[in-house]
């Protein structure tokens, strides 16, 4: 039911749509690195550069980022060594994420910089007044704006770029933070969003039979900017937070490619995801989506350049063009 409409859905909804199918996973899945590794070719040749920075948390997008300017240096010719790869731990930074970074680092040939930000952080909150066990945005994102200004005074330095990783699921949701991990010289994953992001990573470690690369597949998606858990475990899971990437997948896409109101939205997922979520949960995470995505167009508005993967981008020099105070739409109440 849409509104006063009474009508029965005829056929299936696809719940995961950027997701290829599997008799032509492996094509594209090639392609779309070839699309990354190409237009970060061309960045670099037009910039004159043969290095890049790049931070690396032992996460999903950092990873993809790695591999993408790994098939960038072969198909140029460049050493992987030029690769600057920089793991900043911090507060939040667990055993298994530190761990799976450095030895990511090591066994795609990059040169592996460890750079620990707590001092520095801890600096700053004194320079500022912050108290370190308020746990609150400042604590967050001091974090990741001292990692970026790492990230390029260290471009600088070895003149080369700054590949961001953030991927087109968290532009959407604005799960970045302003001049923070939002900033780059290059947005290698701007047009990929979380749920292919997974899919890539994954035909890669079968690709390579690689456990690290399936380790970093189970491992719970966080910008592990709070402190771990008593266990030494994760606390801060993004999806805890602003909801499964899935669901925000399937928003965006139908969203962004098609337009479709709210309102069809919830049906079509109720019908994609049944047996998964139910209409509450469903009506959770949508209301969320358009909050996050009406307020945060801010960002958007000035993301550095990145490529175009598939058939939805967030660039405003590309697809989409918004205004930052733009009014949001609304889902009415069942």
């Amino acid at each position: 039911k849409i509104g006063d409409r009474e009508f029965t859905l005829l056929r299936d909804i696809n719940p995961l749509p950027f997701i290829p199918n599997k008799d032509s996973m492996a094509d594209t899945c090639e392609e779309i690195f070839n699309i990354q590794s190409q237009a970060l070719a061309r960045r670099l040749i037009h910039t004159s550069c043969k290095k890049v920075v790049i931070g690396i948390s032992g996460g999903l997008d950092s990873t993809l980022a790695l591999i993408a300017c790994a098939h960038t240096f072969d198909m140029l010719g460049y050493p992987h060594s030029d690769i600057i790869a920089v793991t900043m731990p911090g507060f939040g930074t667990t055993g298994r994420t530190y761990n799976n970074a450095i030895d990511l680092i090591k066994n795609y040939g990059a040169t592996l910089m460890e750079i620990n930000i707590a001092a520095s952080v801890e600096q700053h909150f004194k320079d500022i007044g912050q108290d370190p066990a308020n746990h609150d945005a400042t604590y967050e994102n001091a974090q990741a704006r001292e990692r970026t200004q790492i990230l390029m005074d260290l471009a600088n330095k070895h003149s080369a770029i700054v590949v961001g990783t953030g991927d087109l699921s968290e532009l959407a949701l604005g799960w970045a933070t302003y001049n923070g991990d939002h900033m780059s010289m290059y947005g290698l994953n701007a047009g990929i969003p979380k749920t292919l992001v997974r899919c890539l990573v994954g035909y890669e470690a079968e690709k390579t039979d690689s456990n690290l690369l399936r380790d970093i597949l189970d491992t719970p998606i966080s910008p592990e900017l709070t402190p771990a858990a008593n266990d030494g475990t994760i606390e801060q899971k993004t999806e805890d937070i602003v909801g499964p990437y899935e669901l925000h997948d399937f928003f965006i896409y139908n969203f962004l490619r098609f337009g479709f109101t709210p309102a069809k939205i919830k049906v079509l997922a109720i019908n994609a995801f049944a047996g998964k979520y139910d209409s509450a949960t469903i009506d959770k995470w949508l209301r969320v989506f358009l909050r996050r995505f009406f307020s945060q167009q801010f960002k958007r508005s000035c993301l550095p350049d990145g490529p175009k993967v598939g058939s939805v981008s967030l660039s405003p020099r590309g697809d989409w063009r918004m205004p930052s105070d733009a009014t949001r739409f609304e889902l009415a109440e069942d």
